[in-house]
This record gives structure tokens, C-alpha cells and sequence, in this order.
């Protein structure tokens, strides 16, 4: 009987204490106090509940996550009605009938705590416990009550009770790092949250007070009996029948889990946050809840790291290599800090898809998680000859004719614009070759020649093409012609789109669109391009770049496996301090860059064809066997065969033929000279090398000059209908024959 009398005494004191608890927050003096506590918070942020933000691949497969929260917010919709039923009869069963503090509750709680004993049940209902997951509210206790009161009351003037609820199920914490119920649901049961079932939801309930004790991942018999008491307060609630309780309580562990997607830690992720704090405000990415699908191709990118990794750890097992290496180097310093410089050679790797611009793979190092510094998007180096393709393009742009013969010779005093002293550069190998024909220059990587080839197409027009290609920074000096200024192992691969897209640059990205957590797109890439080249010239110079591979400077490649067709340029900067090479299919354009972080000479005789040809070419050949199939390069239409004279670019002449300058050329017919030589007189050469043409009739002033340019036949029935146009030269006619076209020029 006296244990009895004294848990009633108990109890009612326990009443009393919570009964003035709830007085005291009503008519202490403290009460002003607080209320003006309360009113200084904003409200606003009940909504701006954080969230995990996906990152998706280029197929819509999930790639990744940025860091946050691991958190998906869903709206009420999206929530099992089991849920909520589940989530009040375990917490505050008198929700829809209080206005964010229940008396009532209070009361029930005093007497079943007078019942158990002790303090077992609180009284707080879900609109305090979300005031107290939302906002900091100081240490003490008593205060933090005071104001979590009357905070609750304001949140119920301004919010329903939907809205109560939701922000409430996407708060709550459940344990392992999870918030929020979309993200229990689909940890524990692989499932989304409006699927749950009423054993599933009655679990969620049941470890809300206890997450990390009670959590079914880690302990699924707790969970279970945890369970048993939210279905049997729902019985009692009326809630669900006894035979729905019974069902449920007979239902086993769930089994099926998903796991939320981990941060990713690598170069690509590194530079689409980059990118996406550029696009957004810094506020809409913390808010998170973003789904941000991508152009990356998870398979490539993969491909890529090995390539660079695996190519250069190769370079590093050479006998004799200078620099510490990669295996020998300890990843994380004692500190844990990551290194901006690594004292191992480094490599970075871009590749672009050519025909919408999409970034499909980028590698920024061998080791994000120890040296995070991504040089594919922000070291600045020389990039040495892999700017050659630039400066013949403008120069070819400017009316430089292929097979015009260019002296590899020494530069003489004066010979270069704007020059005050002596430049003298060599060419790699150290020789001189005399006259060659201007592709050699390219295709053999001829110093002096490309000087002297930027000279012809002037510095100012060389620059405005590399600016207007995307490159960044380039000065107004000669060596501009030698790459001898840095960019952006992604700004210039970007530039090298426009070879295989017929002079036409497409813009990198990385980030085709995002949609915000309510599905909507909030930013869409323009796929932006701009034609840097006409088609002509643009066919001329990828045709370079195919020598180059084929028996320039990039040759090597056939002994790689590579056995597709490629175009491409070897860049190696002084004292081989950096190692180039950037080319592309028709598929793709991949730019690869090798080097020491603190600049400095790789090894001896470390040229691009020997340190990045072979990252590239490995890259290329395991994309190219997969989805990225490479194809002959198409050729344009219209194209035209002409002699032209090696000397002054023009229509070939006799005396050219005598002097032995004349070149034989199949151009886009917009490249083709109308102009016969003058550097050599005599009559123009007849045929062309086409002896089905019968020789032309010769007009009263002066020998006339043939260019023959293959078409469809025509009709056996037409009938030649000679039409007269003005050209460079003067008058000339355009005769249709049965075999093609012959144009006649009158001087």
C-alpha cells in the first residue's frame, strides 16, 4: 500500500513540475524575454531544409553526390500515409488538435510517468521537436524550453499543419549519418518513402527517440520490438485494426537496401563544382536537393585515369629516371594535408566529345585524393608547338598556298616583325633543311619555318585566330609562333574542336542541366560553337595533322596499336620541361599534358611523341573500341586539282614547270589560285595533269592557263554552255566538257 501512496505522490509531483513548467514559460517575468528570442528567428528556414545533391552521368546513371547531408527532401505527397499515422501515434498523437504546445499531453505524460516510476515519457510535441531540429536555441535548459515554447506557437500561426509534418519527415535524424524519411526509407528498405509499408513505417516511428541505438541496419531485433509498440499505440489509437497490427508484427526484417550515393572524390567531380559555382548561387547549392546530370562518361573517365597513371608509372620504371616516384612517394603527408605540388611527374588529361562539346572524361592528376590540385582546368603552362596548327591555319586563312616553298634556314636580323635583337631559336634536331614546302614545317615541327610562316600571315592575325579559338592570354610577341606562353590543358583541347568539326569550335561544358528538388530546370547548357576556320582551310590543316601522326612528328603511334584514323600535334616545351600532345577522331578530341608541378626538365629528350603520345594514344585506342568509333574524316565537296607554282602560291605557268616549282594540289575549290604565276615567265602550264582535257584555244593576247576540276558528268545530251565571270586575273570562262570543267583565263 505505502508503494503505492508513494508513486501517486511521485507522479502528481511530476504533474506539478511539468504543469509549472508550462506556467513558468507563460508568466515568469522571463516570459518577455523569451518571446522576444523567439520572434528573432526566421522562420524561412523551416523550408530550406539542406539535401544531398546527385551528380548524374551523360546516360542519366547515378554518378555521385556533392558533400552535405545525406539527405533527400520529398513533399508530403511522397510520404506513406503508414508513416504519418506511425510518426503521431509514437510522438504527438494530438497533433491536429494543438497549437504547438498540448496541455493535454502534458498531463498524459505526468500520469504515465506516475504509473512507470519515473520520468519515461516526454511531452513535446512535433512542432517543438522541429523547432528544436531547426534552430540553434542556446545550452540552457530551462531557457531553451522557454523559447522552444513559444517558438512552437509561432510556427503554428504562419505554417499548416501539412507543412508542420513535412518539414518534420524530411528533419528527423534516423542514425548512420541518414536525415530526413526518403532517406531511411531507401538506406533500410530500398524503397522510396511513399511505398513503405505499415511494418516498415511503424520501424522508421519506432526509432525516431533512438536513432543510432535503435537503427534496423545495426540492430534488427530492437527495431522489431520497437516496432511492436508503435503498432500496438496505433491499435489503441484506432488507427489501424487488430488484424492489420497482427499482419504487420509477422512481418520479417526487409532485407532489400539502397545505399545513397557516395562523394565521388575525383577530377571530374572537382570540376563539376567548379563549374556549378559558377552557374548557381552559392546559397541554391548549399540549399542542395539538386540533381545535376552531366556530360561525363563514367567508362572514359575511368579510362582515362588508368591511361595517365598507368603511362606514367612506366616512365618512372625506366633505368636511370631522375625524380622521385609515384610508388615511392607516401600519398598523405603526417598532417594529413593534400599537396598542391607533387615531387613525382604529373599528367592531366582532357577529352571532348566533337560534336556537342561535352567534357566525357578529365583527369587533373595520377591522385585526386592526395595532391586534389586539378591541372587539367587550372594550371597554366607553355604549350610549345601544339600551337603550330594555329598559326598555319592563319596563315593558310591569309592566302598562304600549300606547297609554297618556305626556307627552314636561321632567321636573319630584321627578318621578323618588330623584333629589337637577335632571335635565333633552333630547331629540335638541331638542323637546317633549306627550302621545304611549307607542310613540312608543320608536319616535321620546323622551328624556324613556323616563323617565318606566322610572319606571312602577320603576329595580329595568328593572335586574333588563337584568342577567338578560346585561348587564353596570348602576347603580343613572336614566340607566340613557338607556344611560348601558357594556357589551360582544357582550353586547348577545346581550341583543337574545331579541327575535326570543319573549323567550327565547340564550347566545353561539363554540366548539360540541373533541376532543383521539385524537378525543375533551373539551368540548361547552350552548346555553344563558333566557326574559327572556313571549311577549306580547316580541310587543309586536319589533312596536316593526319601527316603528322601518319610520318611526322607523332609517327610512334603505329607502334602504340594505333590503327584508326587520327589527326593530332606533339608539343615539347624548353629544356622538355612539358610534354604535349592534343589530337582527336572524328569522335573525339583529347588533349593530354605531362610535366613536373614545380617546372622543371622531365628527363632528357622528354619529347611529347615520348612522355603524352603514348596517354593519348592508349586513351584513344580503348575509346575508339567502345562507343566512340573512329571513321575516315570526311571530305569535302567540290574539291579541286590544280598547279600551282611552290614559289609565289599561284597558278603554275611553263616556266614554272622548266624552274621546277611546280606543285600539284587538291584543294576546296574556294583555296584554288585564280592568278597565274609572275615570279617565272612563260605560258601557263596546259592540263593540269589531266590529259583527257583537249588543249585550250589560245586568244589573241596571251596563252591561256587550264584547271581541271573533277564533277559528276553530265547528261549525254547537254550541251557545254560556256558562261563568262570576272576573276583576279581578268575575264576568264568556265567551259562544261564531258569530263569535268575547264577554265579559261584571258590576261
Amino acid at each position: 500500500m505505502g508503494r503505492i501512496l508513494r508513486r501517486i505522490a511521485l507522479g502528481i509531483g511530476l504533474l506539478g513540475i511539468l504543469l509549472g513548467m508550462v506556467a513558468a514559460v507563460l508568466l515568469w517575468p522571463k516570459y518577455e524575454e523569451y518571446r522576444a528570442l523567439a520572434g528573432k528567428f526566421d522562420l524561412g528556414e523551416l523550408d530550406r531544409i539542406p539535401a544531398i545533391s546527385e551528380v548524374f552521368d551523360q546516360f542519366g546513371g547515378s554518378y555521385g553526390r556533392l558533400p552535405g547531408e545525406v539527405r533527400y527532401v520529398v513533399p508530403l505527397a511522397r510520404i506513406s500515409p503508414n508513416f504519418v499515422n506511425a510518426v503521431l501515434a509514437r510522438e504527438d498523437s494530438r497533433f491536429y488538435d494543438h497549437h504547438g504546445v498540448d496541455f493535454n499531453g502534458i498531463a498524459r505524460a505526468a500520469v504515465r510517468n506516475l504509473l512507470a516510476g519515473g520520468v519515461k515519457e516526454g511531452a513535446s510535441t512535433l512542432t517543438q521537436q522541429l523547432a528544436r531540429n531547426t534552430f540553434d536555441l542556446g545550452e540552457d535548459r530551462w531557457r531553451r524550453k522557454g523559447v522552444e515554447a513559444l517558438l512552437a506557437l509561432r510556427i503554428e500561426r504562419q505554417l499548416t499543419k501539412a507543412q508542420i509534418f513535412e518539414d518534420y519527415a524530411n528533419r528527423i535524424y534516423y542514425g548512420l549519418g541518414m536525415y530526413g524519411v526518403e532517406t531511411a526509407a531507401r538506406a533500410c528498405f530500398g524503397k522510396s518513402a511513399k511505398d513503405l509499408t505499415l511494418s516498415e513505417a511503424a520501424i522508421l516511428a519506432g526509432l525516431i527517440r533512438s536513432p543510432n541505438r535503435l537503427n534496423p541496419l545495426e540492430d534488427s531485433r530492437t527495431a522489431l520490438a520497437q516496432r511492436d509498440q508503435v503498432l500496438a499505440r496505433m491499435e489503441e489509437l484506432k488507427m489501424i485494426t487488430s488484424a492489420q497490427a497482427r499482419a504487420a508484427r509477422a512481418e520479417p526484417m526487409p532485407s532489400g537496401k539502397r545505399q545513397p550515393p557516395h562523394v565521388q572524390e575525383n577530377y571530374a567531380m572537382d570540376a563539376v563544382g567548379r563549374d556549378l559555382a559558377i552557374l548557381l548561387p552559392r546559397e541554391i547549392v548549399e540549399q542542395g536537393g539538386l540533381k545535376i546530370f552531366t556530360t561525363i562518361d563514367r567508362r572514359l573517365q575511368l579510362l582515362a585515369e588508368n591511361a595517365v597513371e598507368s603511362s606514367l608509372a612506366a616512365a618512372e620504371s625506366e633505368k636511370g629516371w631522375p625524380h622521385p616516384t609515384r610508388a615511392a612517394t607516401p600519398p598523405v603527408g603526417k598532417d594529413g594535408a593534400k599537396a598542391t605540388e607533387s615531387p613525382y611527374v604529373q599528367g592531366a588529361l582532357v577529352a571532348i566529345d566533337n560534336e556537342t562539346g561535352g567534357i566525357r572524361a578529365i583527369v587533373g592528376g595520377r591522385d585526386f585524393k592526395s595532391s586534389p590540385y586539378n591541372r587539367a582546368i587550372l594550371s597554366k603552362r607553355p604549350i610549345g608547338s601544339t600551337f603550330k596548327p594555329f598559326v598555319y591555319a592563319a596563315a593558310y586563312e591569309h592566302g598562304l598556298m600549300p606547297g609554297t616553298l618556305i626556307d627552314d634556314a636561321p632567321l636573319r636580323d630584321g627578318e621578323v616583325a618588330g623584333l629589337v635583337g637577335a632571335w635565333d631559336p633552333e630547331n629540335s634536331d638541331g638542323e637546317n633543311l633549306g627550302l621545304q614546302p611549307v607542310e613540312t614545317g608543320l608536319i616535321r615541327s620546323r622551328n624556324t619555318m613556323t616563323i617565318r610562316v606566322g610572319e606571312r600571315a602577320t603576329r595580329g592575325a595568328v593572335r586574333a585566330l588563337a584568342l577567338k579559338a578560346g585561348l587564353e592570354s596570348v602576347p603580343d610577341m613572336p614566340s607566340i609562333y613557338l607556344g611560348a606562353f601558357g594556357v589551360t590543358l582544357k582550353s586547348l583541347t577545346a581550341a583543337y574542336t574545331m579541327f575535326p568539326n570543319d573549323g567550327v569550335r565547340r564550347q566545353p561544358y561539363i554540366i548539360d542541366h540541373i533541376e532543383d528538388r521539385h524537378g525543375r530546370v533551373i539551368y540548361k547548357a547552350t552548346r555553344a560553337e563558333l566557326r574559327c576556320l572556313s571549311p577549306a582551310v580547316d580541310y587543309v590543316v586536319n589533312g596536316l595533322l593526319r601527316d603528322v601522326i601518319a610520318k611526322g612528328t607523332a609517327a610512334s603511334a603505329a607502334s602504340l596499336g594505333l590503327d584508326f584514323p587520327a589527326a593530332g600535334k606533339t608539343g615539347t616545351t624548353d629544356d622538355y620541361k612539358d610534354a604535349w600532345f592534343v589530337g582527336y577522331t572524328t569522335r573525339l578530341t583529347c588533349g593530354v599534358w605531362v610535366g613536373m608541378d614545380r617546372p622543371e626538365r622531365i628527363e632528357a629528350h622528354g619529347y611529347g611523341a615520348k612522355l603524352a603520345l603514348p596517354i593519348w594514344g592508349e586513351y584513344m585506342k580503348q575509346a575508339a573500341s567502345w562507343k566512340y568509333v573512329a571513321t575516315d574524316f570526311p571530305a569535302p565537296e567540290g574539291l579541286v586539282e590544280a598547279d600551282v607554282c611552290s614559289v609565289s602560291g599561284a597558278l603554275a605557268t611553263d616556266a614554272c614547270r622548266d624552274a621546277g616549282t611546280v606543285h600539284h594540289v587538291r584543294l576546296p575549290r574556294g583555296m584554288v589560285p585564280t592568278a597565274p604565276c609572275t615570279a617565272h615567265a612563260g605560258a601557263l602550264v596546259a592540263e593540269s595533269g589531266n590529259s583527257a582535257f583537249p588543249p585550250p584555244e589560245p586568244t589573241a593576247s596571251a596563252p591561256p592557263v587550264a584547271v581541271a576540276i573533277p564533277v559528276e558528268a553530265p547528261a549525254a545530251n547537254a550541251t557545254p554552255a560556256p558562261q563568262v565571270q570576272r576573276g583576279a586575273s581578268g575575264n576568264y570562262r568556265v567551259i562544261q566538257t564531258p569530263n569535268g570543267i575547264q577554265v579559261l583565263y584571258d590576261r
